[in-house]
């Protein structure tokens, strides 16, 4: 999971780019990076490891000028946590600068890498982004727009991509649609972003949201439709609004608040918790749910937890001792809240089962009488291949063990997962990807898919 930026005749556009990205700092805490283009075709480029915050000093601003760029923030799918993975990604072609900025992966990344290499192309990253690039730039199509499409015509998967070739920006959304990415207006010129709250903060008004299989080019401010990418069946990702997308943002034409509460709602239907004093989130992202929970139960809701906003998002985190230790300084319970009570603790899901474990170990210390944990989605026992990180069923808590087992594990005395349907009538009804809750994969799946999702670059075998 990423978050990308795109910025076309905007004045000084590296530092809206930068803006931006600190609004899709949640989608990614790795690397950070923008590429800015001058009015004469020159582009320059900073990307560093860590957040933007850490990647972008006031010097490296200076630098970044020109009137488009484009942003990035990243967190790994497919490709270890090294600087070469950072994007987006830069290079020079027959036509010009060529910047990549991706978010979502391609699930033949893997084989389309191993002929491109058979062939003679030499990777510096681990990251399928790379791929695209070669395919881009080794296509004998007579332009961009068309070199663009015969590559993606080749890949598989999920991306939302924001291009640019020369001063020509480029906006795409795969055909099943399963990550967003959004048009804006500043001034004269135009921004796109994975988030609407990325357009809030730099201060552009909300143009529409591109639609799956959607392509544009955009120049000097001026958005211009392309013919669409071949028309496949639409999976909306359902796990963007369920944990990934921040509240404030609209996304698929809803809002993320409005369906995490009324998931909430549906939560507290569906699983009861009679004779419970209170009702708390665990926070951010579940939030909303909550309130709906709240709203929909009549227990009172408080603030039982409170979260350090000084650290990252522990789902995110690359390995599994960062979000063990990361559990520990993140979240602290409010004692005179909890102690002596029955607590219901909404959370939007369980992936792993740590950071719920630990999370339940600290408010029994608080004092809690009972402790009733309640998800706003199914139990997670699939992993994504479509951008996130669950690579491997072994890690996923419920593809393991019962629910009496996750109950024991967790150390609640009730455990209640909202169901399929009340997940997705929450948001709409879809149609949407569901794939790690269900197991309806909306695409092929190689079966080496999970195997690479964190290989090293690929080398020719010998003949």
């Amino acid at each position: 999971m990423c978050g990308i930026m795109g910025v076309s005749c905007v004045p000084d556009a590296a530092r809206v780019a930068y803006l931006g990205l600190y609004a899709l700092q949640h989608r990614g805490q790795e690397s950070a990076g923008i590429v800015s283009i001058t009015p004469d075709g020159k582009s320059h480029v900073k990307v560093g490891m860590g957040l933007v915050s850490e990647t972008f000093a006031e010097a490296d601003l200076q630098k970044l000028t020109g009137d488009v760029a484009i942003g990035h923030t990243r967190y790994s799918t497919t490709g270890s946590t090294v600087l070469a993975n950072a994007q987006p990604c830069l290079v020079n072609y027959r036509d010009g600068s060529l910047a990549v900025a991706h978010n979502g992966n391609l699930t033949n990344a893997a084989a389309v890498r191993k002929v491109l290499v058979e062939r003679g192309s030499i990777f510096t990253s681990s990251s399928d982004t790379e791929v695209l690039v070669h395919l881009i730039a080794r296509s004998e199509a007579p332009d961009p727009e068309f070199q663009i499409r015969s590559a993606l015509e080749r890949v598989e998967g999920a991306y939302s991509l924001v291009i640019g070739v020369g001063r020509t920006l480029y906006a795409v959304i795969d055909p099943r649609g399963f990550r967003p990415l959004v048009l804006g207006r500043l001034g004269n010129g135009v921004v796109v972003a994975s988030e609407t709250c990325a357009l809030d903060l730099v201060g552009a008004t909300f143009l529409r949201e591109l639609k799956p299989g959607e392509f544009v080019r955009i120049v000097d401010g001026v958005i211009e439709e392309l013919q669409p990418l071949r028309a496949k069946p639409i999976s909306r990702c359902v796990f963007e609004l369920i944990y990934f997308a921040r509240p404030d943002s609209d996304i698929f034409g809803m809002s993320v608040d409005r369906v995490r509460r009324e998931a909430g709602r549906r939560l507290a239907l569906e699983h009861p918790a009679p004779g419970a004093d209170v009702v708390f989130s665990v926070p951010d992202s579940s939030n909303a749910m909550a309130l709906g929970y709240s709203e929909a139960s009549g227990i009172k809701l408080e603030h039982g937890l409170i979260r350090n906003h000084y650290i990252g998002r522990t789902f995110i985190q690359p390995t599994q001792s960062h979000r063990v230790a990361k559990v520990k300084i993140k979240f602290n319970p409010v004692r005179g809240i909890i102690e002596g009570k029955r607590v219901v603790v909404v959370d939007d899901s369980i992936v792993r089962g740590t950071t719920s474990r630990g999370l339940v170990q600290m408010i029994r210390a608080a004092g809690a009488r009972e402790v009733h944990l309640r998800l706003a989605s199914p139990p997670i026992t699939g992993p994504c291949h479509y951008g996130i990180d669950t690579p491997t069923r072994e890690e996923l808590i419920a593809s393991t063990h019962s629910m009496e087992e996750i109950r024991e594990y967790l150390g609640v005395d009730t455990l209640g997962y909202l169901s399929l349907e009340g997940m997705v009538g929450a948001a709409g009804g879809g149609p949407f990807c569901h794939a790690c809750f269900s197991g309806d994969y909306p695409t092929d799946v190689p079966d080496t898919v999970v195997k690479i999702q964190h290989a090293s670059p690929l080398t020719a075998s010998r003949a």
